[in-house]
């Protein structure tokens, strides 16, 4: 989803900014933001595919059955990183990339599973169904989910997580990590540091295949099961 107006983002930006010490506000983070998927960074002749999602975006949701069909049939020839941005007409967005910062932290294998259950249960985090309900109320019912994607065991944890003032440095960090790709909407999708057309919009499993298979090709060949389909 993106808005022509950019105001909502700077505005977010520049709230961000001033809520970190100014000491640490322009300081290079420790490691490339993001979550790779299935756990490993990018192969050196693999093609990178970078997604910009909000978890409580719906086209965020609609982008993410595709892309990850298309980078499991081609990996290891295609890698994966996905970015959390939370767009600030999504009341609960911020939370919610905040939640996957504490889930990759308790144990970094449950980051995608919590993601999908986030796209599932989507629509309990709008702004409407939650227009009464408290940040905190938010924030615990977010820990019961993180809770089911980590183990019941992680409770306690998770909800700990968000008292941890390194996820919310995280998450302010992959914000502004988006903000300065030029990201301002959801789902963005850069492939080898390009972005692709279309930004704001999902894209289909036929539109994955052909973008990547030629990509694919020029890095040593035809992928072997899908050469069979094409």
């Amino acid at each position: 989803m993106a808005k022509s107006s950019l105001i909502p983002q700077i505005l977010l930006l520049l709230l961000f900014s001033s809520q970190l010490d100014p000491s640490k506000a322009s300081s290079v983070p420790s490691k490339l933001d993001g979550f790779a998927y299935n756990g490993s960074g990018p192969w050196k002749d693999s093609v990178l595919i970078e997604a910009f999602f909000d978890p409580v975006c719906p086209d965020s949701r609609d982008s993410w059955p595709p892309l990850k069909k298309v980078v499991e049939q081609f990996s290891p020839r295609v890698s994966l990183i996905v970015h959390p941005f939370p767009l600030p007409f999504h009341n609960n967005a911020y939370l919610a990339c905040r939640a996957l910062h504490i889930a990759n932290k308790l144990n970094s294998s449950s980051t995608y599973d919590l993601l999908e259950l986030f796209f599932k249960y989507q629509e309990k985090y709008y702004n409407g169904p939650t227009a009464s309900a408290s940040r905190i109320a938010i924030q615990k019912d977010m820990s019961k989910l993180g809770a089911f994607a980590l183990g019941n065991s992680f409770l306690a944890d998770f909800e700990n997580g968000f008292q941890d003032s390194s996820t919310d440095a995280a998450a302010r960090i992959s914000y502004r990590y988006g903000s300065s790709r030029g990201v301002y909407g959801a789902p963005f999708f850069f492939v080898n540091g390009f972005l692709l057309p279309g930004a704001g919009s999902p894209l289909s499993y036929t539109q994955w295949i052909n973008i990547l298979q030629p990509l694919v090709e020029n890095n040593g060949g035809r992928h072997p099961v899908l050469s069979f389909y094409l």
